[in-house]
């Protein structure tokens, strides 16, 4: 739980860092599954003859390989659909580790004390592991890839959650620094959304961007906790290794997550404890089905801005 002080600074603030939250056996747990899912995607993908030269032995030696082949490594490791359109086979990961991350008691009581003890498993969710800018091509746009712009997480949802009151905890699975492109925040008090537009990602309008901003380094097993409405990016990454974390929401049972064509699930009910999901299975199904049920339907927009607002002229 958090105390009344660090309730008072995230009401204040609209952020707060919370180091040690992650149980240490849940984030190795994560970390296994992880390597060995990759494990599986480097074979597949030396068989289809994607990659050059040896093989890499390890994780971040195989994770750099596929990224300097121009692979999508990014959506296969996923926990989520991506924007655009998907089809029946679009890759994605849920596994029991990461369904643990999801459902942390730890997490879950800090979620408690701000948004009380009715909880959803947003679905507006995913892995971020962001390779040294360096080695990125100049063109590569993808959100979850390279740093992130200036957005607030009210913004991209549909409006139908325009009322729901939900929190973003940013969970640090290796060290986020300033040079390997911790977040940020804008300094200050927000208290409605600001114009986005599309750019890299869906992103604060020019001239409404933060003019102070405030960085949030946090060790592996911390979160950054975030309102809906902060500003918040993340800076680039100047290290030579990735930066590995989870964005996960969650919002108040039985209020719109903003991406209601995505499955959620009950995380926490102290009124309803029956309702909770314990099964990491069923969680997996839920997604495999939305993708059964999406990838035959036109595509649903995930973002209500485009570049016809005045604000992106």
């Amino acid at each position: 739980m958090l105390s009344a002080e660090q309730v008072k600074t995230f009401e204040t603030q609209g952020y707060l860092v919370v180091e040690d939250l992650l149980e240490p056996d849940v984030r190795e747990r994560v970390k296994q599954e992880y390597f060995e899912l990759m494990e599986t995607l480097y074979a597949g993908w030396r068989e289809e003859g994607l990659l050059n030269g040896g093989g890499a032995r390890d994780f971040w030696g195989q994770l750099d390989a596929a990224n300097r082949a121009g692979i999508d490594w990014f959506q296969p490791m996923d926990i989520s659909l991506p924007g655009e359109e998907c089809a029946v086979d679009t890759p994605m990961h849920f596994g029991p580790a990461v369904f643990d991350m999801v459902t942390s008691a730890r997490v879950l009581d800090v979620v408690e004390t701000l948004i009380g003890s009715e909880i959803t498993s947003n679905p507006i969710q995913h892995v971020r592991i962001k390779p040294p800018r360096r080695e990125m091509a100049d063109d590569e746009v993808r959100a979850h890839v390279v740093a992130t712009d200036w957005h607030q997480d009210q913004g991209v949802t549909l409006p139908e959650a325009d009322q729901t009151t939900f929190v973003t905890v940013w969970l640090a699975i290796t060290d986020a620094t300033v040079e390997n492109g911790c977040l940020q925040v804008g300094a200050g008090q927000y208290s409605e959304m600001l114009p986005h537009c599309p750019k890299k990602q869906t992103a604060i309008a020019d001239g409404h961007i933060p003019e102070e901003a405030v960085p949030l380094p946090v060790k592996a097993g911390g979160a950054v906790l975030f309102h809906p409405l902060t500003p918040h990016s993340s800076l680039e990454n100047k290290s030579d290794g990735f930066r590995w974390s989870f964005d996960l929401r969650y919002n108040v049972a039985g209020q719109p997550t903003g991406r209601s064509h995505f499955p959620e699930f009950i995380a926490r009910s102290r009124s309803h404890p029956e309702r909770e999901l314990k099964d990491w299975r069923e969680w997996k199904s839920m997604w495999e089905d939305a993708r059964q049920r999406l990838s035959a339907r036109p595509h649903i927009d995930q973002h209500r801005w485009d570049s016809s607002s005045p604000y992106c002229a």
